[in-house]
């Protein structure tokens, strides 16, 4: 099954609900990068986030990047995403490996240890907005819950989860949004909270072969909930050669003139996608005299 994202509603629109099973974007970023398995999870639930938040907003050509920086020893997580269900992202240190926490599972949290979520989003304005909160535990899902509660005053909760295979593929990725409407009355708050307690993980879920509506049914099937809308979701870079040829001019005459100098060819690779990109001393006098231009 294709990746994919649920919109919802439930409790005559007092709640607000995403979900998303992204197993195919996260293996796809697994191999372009060569991700160890904690760093599978960590970037994997970031993407899982970032492809649902994206959704949220509604400009065609809205950006929305999340950077997670730590002090662990991956260093940080940068993913990008848009309005369409399209996501990239990296990890600083791919190959990361740490023993598993002392539940047995993989320590994302160990591995992305303390230091700050920051939220852009690039909506066309001058400026873009800009967030940034402390992370709380590092695990990712948490962090969003609390950036979502402190900086767009939104109560709200995120399950993310990424399941690996023996053989280090992924098995299972994916998770949810649950959102408070400002007008959310106490009632359908506290029954949210008895539902969510009673919900086990989204990777037992997601290997229990239950799609993202059972998910979402599973947490607000007795809420009324209404479905809205799909859409796909999927691991998608726009860099091409001529993005990464003005990314070289972009860094200047003399770095320029020191590659010619050397006289071999250079490779330059995406940050997002890994993809290699060749260019010749040829093509880089080309870009010496753009730059003089």
């Amino acid at each position: 099954m294709s990746d994919y994202i649920v919109r919802a509603t439930a409790a005559n629109a007092q709640i607000r609900a995403f979900a998303v099973t992204s197993r195919e974007l996260v293996e796809k970023a697994r191999r372009a990068h060569n991700l160890s398995p904690v760093a599978s999870a960590a970037l994997g639930r970031l993407m899982s986030g970032a492809v649902m938040m994206g959704v949220m907003m509604k400009g065609e050509k809205d950006v929305l990047t999340l950077q997670v920086k730590g002090d662990g020893p991956i260093g940080g997580l940068t993913v990008t995403a848009d309005s369409m269900g399209n996501v990239k992202g990296y990890a600083n240190e791919p190959q990361v490996m740490l023993p598993a926490s002392p539940l047995g599972k993989l320590d994302v949290g160990g591995a992305v240890g303390r230091g700050y979520l920051r939220v852009i989003k690039d909506m066309g304005l001058k400026e873009p907005y800009i967030g940034q909160t402390d992370l709380q535990t590092g695990e990712i899902a948490e962090d969003l819950t609390y950036y979502f509660a402190t900086s767009e005053q939104v109560p709200s909760c995120v399950g993310l989860g990424v399941l690996m295979e023996k053989d280090n593929t992924v098995k299972q990725a994916g998770g949810f949004i649950i959102q408070l409407m400002p007008f959310a009355s106490e009632e359908v708050i506290t029954k949210l909270e008895q539902n969510l307690a009673a919900f086990s993980t989204v990777t037992k879920v997601l290997d229990q072969g239950k799609s993202p509506e059972e998910m979402l049914e599973l947490l607000l099937g007795d809420m009324d909930l209404e479905f809205n809308d799909t859409i796909p979701a999927q691991f998608t870079c726009n860099c091409d050669k001529k993005r990464v040829e003005k990314a070289i001019i972009s860094i200047g005459e003399a770095d320029i003139k020191e590659m010619i100098a050397d006289g071999k060819d250079i490779e330059v690779n995406c940050h997002f996608c890994n993809t290699a990109y060749q260019f010749s001393v040829a093509e880089l006098e080309e870009m010496l005299t753009k730059c003089r231009r």
